[in-house]
C-alpha cells in the first residue's frame, strides 16, 4: 500500500509541475507574511499538546466522513483547544485536497501541518503557499539526501520540519538533522499495526530538548495519559476526532477537561 501511495503522488507531482510550475509558487510566496511557530504552540500546550487533524478517510479504516468541511472543521478544533491542525491533503487515498489546506488557514490562527507524502521540494513551495506553517517528512519514504534537503529547503521556506519516525534506525536520522521535534508514529505504515509501546522505547533516545509527539492510536484520555508517561508531549489524533458525533467535545475530554 505504501508504495502504491508513493508512485501515485510522483505521478500527481508531474501533474502539478505542468499546471502550475515552481516559479509562480515563488511568486505567491513572496507576498505572504511569516509562518507562524508550530513548535512554540506544542511547547505552550503542556503538559500534552494536541494536534487535531483533518481527514476523509484512510487506506487502513477506508471512509471516515467524506463530507468534512476544512474551514468550519478547523474552527471547531481550534476553539476546543487543539494546538495545532494536521491537515491531510493526499487525495487518492486519505481524500484530502491542498484547497483544504488553504481552507484551514483562512479559518483559524492556530499553526498548521501539510499531512502528506512529501517526497520533492515543490511540494514544499505548495504547503508554504497554500498556508502550512509546518510539514512531515516521513524517514521511511526518503533517501537520507532527499531528507536532508527537505528538511533544510523546509526550514529556507519558514516551515518546520516534523520528521516521523517509525524505529530507532529512523530515529537516528531524525536525530543527525538537528530537529526540534519528532513524531513517533506507532503505527508501522507497512502493515498498519500499532505498538504504541513504541513511543516509550524511542523516548529514552530522544533529547529532553527534542519534543516528541505520539501519532496514530489514540483514543480516549487514558491513552494521552498512557503516551504522556511513557514521554509524549504532544499527541496527534485524526480519526477519533473526525468520527466523534461532539469533536469539541472529545478534544476537550482528551485534554483533561470537562
Amino acid at each position: 500500500m505504501l508504495e502504491r501511495i508513493l508512485a501515485a503522488t510522483r505521478h500527481r507531482l508531474e501533474a502539478a509541475r505542468t499546471a502550475r510550475p515552481e516559479a509562480a509558487l515563488r511568486a505567491a510566496i513572496s507576498g505572504m507574511p511569516p509562518t507562524r511557530d508550530f513548535l512554540g504552540a506544542l511547547r505552550a500546550g503542556a503538559p500534552t499538546a494536541l494536534i487535531a487533524e483533518i481527514k476523509r478517510a484512510s487506506p487502513s479504516r477506508g471512509p471516515l466522513d467524506p463530507t468534512i468541511e476544512a474551514g468550519p472543521l478547523a474552527r471547531i478544533y481550534a476553539g476546543a483547544g487543539a494546538s495545532a491542525i494536521s491537515v491531510l491533503t493526499e487525495p487518492e487515498f486519505f481524500r484530502g485536497t491542498l484547497d483544504d489546506l488553504a481552507a484551514a488557514r483562512a479559518a483559524v490562527a492556530v499553526p498548521l501541518l501539510r499531512k502528506d507524502f512529501v517526497l520533492d521540494p515543490y511540494q514544499l513551495l505548495e504547503a508554504r503557499a497554500h498556508g502550512a506553517d509546518a510539514v512531515l517528512l516521513i524517514v521511511r519514504c526518503l533517501a537520507p539526501d532527499a531528507l536532508v534537503r527537505l528538511a533544510t529547503g523546509a526550514r529556507e521556506l519558514g516551515l518546520f520540519p516534523l520528521v516521523e519516525v517509525h524505529e530507532a534506525r529512523e530515529l537516528d536520522a531524525a536525530l543527525a538533522l538537528g530537529v526540534g521535534a519528532v513524531g513517533v508514529n506507532t503505527r508501522n505504515l507497512g502493515t498498519f499495526t500499532v505498538d504504541v509501546e513504541l513511543v516509550g522505547r524511542l523516548a529514552a533516545r530522544i533529547p529532553r530538548a527534542v519534543l516528541l509527539i505520539a501519532e496514530s492510536g489514540v483514543k480516549t484520555r487514558a491513552d494521552v495519559v498512557r503516551l504522556s508517561g511513557l514521554g509524549a508531549r504532544a499527541v496527534l489524533v485524526g480519526e477519533t476526532l473526525v468520527k466523534a458525533t461532539d469533536r469539541a467535545a472529545t478534544i476537550r475530554e482528551l485534554l483533561g477537561g470537562v
